[in-house]
């Protein structure tokens, strides 16, 4: 297999044509436009906004370290961790607000 990128998050490999995409570390909405983005898999970064407020993200929650130390990110994380890199599914309750 190729050297596949690494989730930050999951730490978990994103083989090719598995769901990804980038997340600003400060949302684009709350200046991090322009700013640092991590590769995640999609479901991370479902999870990641379906917990925390961008207003959460911007102020308290800007670095792979934070959001990783997160409670329900941390048990969220150990729970994917037994899936196969390739595995996604619906991420459970709303969207947090922006």
């Amino acid at each position: 297999m190729t050297d596949a990128p690494i989730c930050p998050l999951c730490l978990r490999p994103i083989p090719p044509g598995t769901r990804q995409s980038l997340h600003h570390l400060v949302p684009k909405l709350k200046g991090g436009k322009g700013g640092p983005v991590v590769r995640l898999h999609q479901i991370c970064h479902n999870e990641i906004h379906a917990t925390l407020t961008e207003a959460e993200l911007a102020r308290e929650f800007n670095t792979v370290e934070a959001l990783r130390a997160h409670p329900r990110l941390a048990k969220f994380i150990a729970w994917v961790g037994r899936r196969p890199p390739e595995f996604h599914s619906r991420t459970p309750g709303p969207r947090r607000k922006r």
